[in-house]
């Protein structure tokens, strides 16, 4: 019997390093730049019908794993955008289930692996130019209320990313694909 919290969780949940170095931000950075290529090459063999397996009872699709991935990292670079220009904007959060159950959800993956490959380009390069002083500015987030700083949120996107691509790479190895 496999662990449900293993399934949910397959890296572990994020953890905040108590001091973020200017190494784990650019570790983190090439992580980002580089998780367009390592979905597509992840899920680009998969069957129509892979693609609607649930990576764990209760879960999403891949499909549905893939869109997300681009909602949120489309979010993503708006609040930092927002972050490096206004200070502590409050952000909007959005219900990530409601917008997986959104009918562009049934588009071929590969419409988001383009969005994520544009995004990623356009993120790393604001990633690659910003400053230690750029990374301490911060959003306001009202369901945590609390201001984040944009290093926290370099970290959590790059374990966001990796996260995901765990639930499908374990649902591969599982399933033996």
């Amino acid at each position: 019997m496999i662990d449900i919290n293993l399934l949910k969780y397959p890296i572990g949940k994020f953890q905040k390093p108590d001091n973020i170095s200017f190494d784990n931000l650019k570790e983190a950075i090439e992580e980002i730049k580089s998780l367009p290529k390592y979905l597509e090459e992840t899920v680009k063999a998969l069957s129509e019908e892979q693609l609607e397996t649930q990576y764990r009872p209760g879960g999403w699709s891949v499909r549905q794993v893939v869109h997300h991935c681009a909602d949120s990292h489309m979010n993503a670079i708006i609040r930092f955008k927002l972050a490096l220009t206004e200070k502590n904007p409050t952000i909007k959060p959005y219900d990530e289930a409601a917008w997986a159950n959104l009918n562009d959800n049934k588009l071929p993956i590969e419409i988001s692996i383009g969005i994520l490959k544009n995004i990623h380009f356009k993120w790393g390069t604001i990633l690659d130019q910003m400053t230690e002083l750029e990374f301490s500015r911060t959003y306001f987030h009202p369901e945590s209320q609390k201001s984040v700083p944009l290093a926290e949120v370099t970290l959590m996107y790059c374990w966001h990313g990796k996260h995901h691509l765990a639930h499908i790479q374990a649902l591969i190895m599982r399933e033996n694909w």
